[in-house]
């Protein structure tokens, strides 16, 4: 059932009073009505007496109405009241509505705070376990690293003893061939002094007592048109008169240099030979190739035995170790210097420069690298620790050659400055600048040598000539004219003759 409003109860309660006046009007004017009928009679006696009940009914009527007037003045106080109320109330009730929907709304962002939190809690504890993995490994890595210093420090130590054990060694080997040395004086065979690489007598070298003075060429001998396209790099057998060739048709080719025939043809290469290195037995033969790779033929079958991959770019020089025929260096064009195991073909070390080396040759010792490079200078390696040990600015533009003395203790440097200089490989000091008005160097790759005996220097030139420079002298003893294009590489056989060079042409000349 539907409750009644304050103003409809007052309205029905003031009609309530007004009907209740009426009747009671009417009641009294039925009650009076007789006293009206009976003034009406002409009965004097009784007139006084009902004139006064009707002036009392009159008084009692006239209170009446001001009560029926007080009563209304309160009832509509009494609406205007309860409109008021009724005016706060909705207001309160508004004020209400919007306070619930605010807690509403608060309710639901406490709801959404409390589930980020509840992931971010989440996300912590993984954070958490996280740092307690990588705290762990690294524990575990830094348990490692010293366990690794350690050894290091352990293996430095053993290396550094056994170089003092080598030193002395050496010591006495030196003491020993001093007191040869003077004995052999005394009998007139001074000969054999050639014969020694840093004070030790090189009696294992088969061929050793071959050795002669070397002469300098004046005619060519023979004429060869060995390659097409090109032959970059020539090299002769140890104490021998074979001669071998690198062309930029891919072959190698070996040649006897005594008739100018061809022995032996080697096929397999991928690319253009750069530079040749030979072991020290005679039994390998190695070529720098521009396909990225070193090619190495066994020289008894003929057949490549190895095919070194690990340069990014194209191998531009190569040597031998003059101890061991079973390590191997080279260069290339992505800034490295690799050292390789012949025996087992593969990388056991690599040098990393910002500048590319254009050539390189090993230590008499085998411990030491020495490389040229496009900045000009000239740096030594340790063959072990890859770390550099010195270096010098040599040339003023790109290094293009080196060439080490048969003693080992002076390295011959060609670049394209058109300068030829003698380096002492201990000090790195300058023993001799060698130069022609018209020698000028032909490329990057272009090699020049030391006579065996250490009394020469021939360098080829972008004319086609080849200068012959005596050390002692310091000047141009023999200027070779065969070649009609730029000389690229010479050569100088360890018995002392002949001489050797290639053109760009692929033409070989042997020289006597």
């Amino acid at each position: 059932m539907v409750k009644k409003s304050q103003e409809e109860l007052a309205s029905e309660a003031i009609k309530h009073a007004l009907k209740a006046l009426k009747k009671r009007h009417l009641l009294e004017e039925g009650a009076h009505a007789p006293a009206y009928i009976a003034l009406s009679r002409p009965i004097i006696s009784q007139g006084s007496e009902w004139k006064e009940k009707a002036e009392n009914l009159e008084v009692e009527l006239q209170q009446c109405y001001k009560a029926q007037s007080r009563l209304s003045e309160q009832l509509v106080v009494e609406v205007a009241e309860s409109r008021a109320l009724k005016a706060s109330l909705q207001e309160k009730e508004t004020t209400i509505a919007e306070l619930e929907k605010e807690l509403n709304q608060t309710r639901d962002e406490c709801s959404q705070l409390k589930t980020d939190l509840e992931e971010k809690l989440r996300a912590l504890e993984l954070v958490m376990i996280e740092h307690q993995e990588l705290k762990a490994q690294l524990e575990q890595v830094t348990i490692r690293a010293k366990n690794a210093e350690a050894e290091n420090k352990m293996l430095v130590d053993r290396w550094m003893l056994q170089k003092m054990q080598d030193a002395e060694r050496l010591n006495e080997a030196n003491a020993l061939y001093e007191d040869m040395i003077e004995r052999l004086k005394a009998s007139g065979l001074e000969k054999l002094a050639r014969e020694q690489v840093d004070g030790i007598v090189r009696r294992s070298e088969e061929g050793a007592e071959f050795f002669a003075e070397s002469t300098v060429p004046s005619v060519c001998k023979h004429r060869i048109n060995a390659h097409e396209g090109g032959c970059a790099s020539i090299l002769f057998e140890y104490n021998s008169g074979k001669l071998i060739s690198g062309g930029q048709d891919r072959s190698i080719k070996m040649w006897d240099t005594s008739t100018g025939s061809l022995i032996q043809n080697f096929s397999g290469c991928l690319g253009s030979v750069l530079d040749l290195a030979i072991t020290h037995d005679n039994r390998f033969i190695i070529a720098a190739s521009s396909s990225n790779n070193l090619f190495v033929w066994d020289v008894s079958s003929g057949r490549i035995r190895h095919t070194l991959t690990g340069h990014k770019d194209k191998v531009c020089a190569v040597d031998v170790s003059k101890v061991s025929s079973r390590h191997v260096v080279s260069a290339a064009y992505d800034r490295t210097i690799k050292v390789w195991d012949l025996q087992k073909g593969y990388c056991t070390n690599t040098i990393v420069f910002h500048s590319n080396c254009n050539a390189l040759c090993f230590s008499t010792d085998g411990l030491t690298i020495c490389s040229g490079h496009i900045d000009g200078n000239l740096r030594l390696w340790d063959i072990q620790t890859a770390k550099l040990l010195s270096e010098v600015a040599a040339h003023s533009l790109p290094i293009t050659s080196l060439s080490l003395s048969r003693n080992g203790n002076v390295v011959l440097t060609s670049g394209r400055d058109n300068l030829h200089n003698l380096f002492d490989i201990r000090s790195l000091e300058v023993c001799g600048t060698f130069r022609a008005t018209g020698n000028r160097v032909a490329s990057n790759w272009s090699r020049s040598c030391i006579s065996p005996d250490d009394n020469y220097i021939a360098a080829g030139s972008s004319d086609g000539s080849i200068y012959i420079w005596s050390i002692t002298k310091a000047d141009i003893v023999s200027t070779l004219k065969e070649h009609t294009s730029p000389v690229l590489s010479c050569t100088w056989s360890g018995l002392g003759k002949p001489l050797a060079s290639a053109d760009k042409n692929g033409i070989v000349c042997t020289w006597t």
